[in-house]
């Protein structure tokens, strides 16, 4: 059980003829894999198929209508039953349509358009955010869409780097942070709540926003179901009603295409919102809507199917961890992440080298997520980050795919060696 700092010349040059041999025979079964993005797979987009055929009322609960326009808050029916799961109040959580990410998207849009109650729109001022990395790429192309500078910070196993980002918030330019609180996408961290709290109470503009997005809050990978934290309340208590936006969905529980994505806040933040997305909308997809309340019946509903899906996707985790451990261990060539819910595992390698495994890894036919995709601008300062998704595959495909990455990681360290690096450079593909 030797590290591979450890092994002598000898054992490097074997270890080297092996990982190549591999390598060669990987490229030779043309595979077509991907672990890129962290989709649901078909069995579990099976676990909501009799949510199509659902018989549902044209009325709600409170007798709306629901095939007609209106109704800019949601149905009060699903907002109760996402409340209780998400820990919060159905009052200050509103329903739309399926992708919190437009509704991130939307927030920060007409924050830069109209500014955030008592300020500035954002657009006149120049605006910066606080990034925790490794992060969720999406997050950042939304700041590089609209011009807003991303400052990366550490994310550690509780939450960011606090004294890095009081420093940071204390600058009137920092106007928001982006947060994946619980089962943090890609590390699988959550805050702790002294973290929240902490960042909940420190100076910083007025019209600085956390946006709080609670996309895994339900992904258990565990027995353990922990709730998530009521961070609207915590910021009321913290003295900042108006500090976080929160955000979650339904994508990753039912459809991913046709699903109800959820946003909450402080009511002064919500009638905000609403204040501006009246202008671009006259109301969600009730009908949507209605369908999943009449589904799921209750928060119960939810938690049931969330546990199919795990029943699907844990054994997933559980090979990629096994794999890299029974591959890559004793090599001490890499480090990784054990997830408790979510959808990622991060993979960190030799520093150097995360560029050179994907580009490997594309050559042997296997897709992985772009080095530096959970950095800002796609720029890892120390190449190491790799961010693997396991639950779309089959459990088939992602032997093979885990198993080809592994010999990847091993062949790039190896082409660091100045003794093998000729041998290497033959064998492997140029970047």
């Amino acid at each position: 059980m030797s590290a591979f700092a450890d092994l002598s010349a000898d054992q490097r040059a074997d270890l080297a003829e092996q990982q190549l041999s591999l390598y060669e025979e990987l490229k030779a079964r043309g595979l077509k894999l991907d672990i890129t993005r962290g989709k649901p797979s078909s069995s579990q987009l099976d676990l909501s198929n009799a949510l199509l055929t659902t018989p549902i009322s044209p009325k709600s609960a409170d007798g709306t209508d629901v095939r007609n326009y209106g109704g800019l808050n949601g149905l009060i029916e699903l907002r109760q039953i996402f409340a209780e799961l998400l820990n919060t109040t159905p009052d200050l959580l509103l329903a739309g349509d399926n992708s919190s990410l437009s509704l991130m998207h939307d927030t920060i849009a007409f924050a830069m358009l109209h500014g955030l109650p008592g300020g500035e729109p954002w657009a006149r001022q120049k605006v910066r955010f606080i990034c925790p990395v490794p992060g969720y790429d999406r997050h950042f192309a939304i700041c590089q869409d609209l011009g807003i500078e991303m400052i990366p910070v550490d994310l550690g196993d509780h939450g960011p780097d606090l004294d890095e980002v009081r420093e940071l918030a204390a600058d009137p330019s920092v106007k928001g942070m982006w947060a994946v609180p619980m089962y943090a996408n890609p590390t699988g961290v959550t805050f702790d709540e002294a973290t929240t709290r902490a960042l909940l109470s420190m100076p910083a503009a007025d019209d600085f926003r956390i946006m709080w997005d609670n996309a895994y809050a339900l992904h258990h990978l565990t027995a353990d179901e922990p709730v998530p934290l009521d961070v609207i309340s915590l910021a009321a208590e913290e003295g900042h009603p108006d500090r976080v936006f929160t955000y979650a969905s339904t994508s990753k529980v039912t459809f991913a295409g046709d699903g109800v994505a959820f946003m909450g806040g402080s009511r002064a933040n919500l009638d905000w919102y609403l204040s501006h997305y009246g202008k671009r909308a006259i109301g969600p997809d009730k009908v949507n809507q209605l369908r999943h309340a009449t589904w799921f019946k209750n928060a119960d509903g939810v938690r049931a199917l969330m546990r199919k899906h795990r029943a699907l996707i844990e054994p997933k985790f559980a090979l990629v961890l096994e794999t890299l451990q029974r591959r890559l261990g004793k090599y001490g060539v890499a480090t990784w992440t054990k997830p408790a819910g979510g959808y990622f595992v991060t993979l960190d390698v030799v520093p150097g080298t995360a560029t050179r495994v994907v580009a490997l890894a594309k050559e042997a036919g296997i897709a992985l997520t772009p080095a530096g995709a959970s950095h800002p601008l796609g720029h890892d300062p120390y190449d190491r980050t790799i961010r693997i998704a396991p639950t779309f595959p089959s459990l088939g495909e992602l032997t093979e795919a885990m198993d080809g990455l592994a010999t990847c990681v091993l062949v790039a360290a190896l082409e660091q060696d100045p003794t093998h690096q000729a041998a290497t450079h033959e064998a492997a593909p140029s970047q």
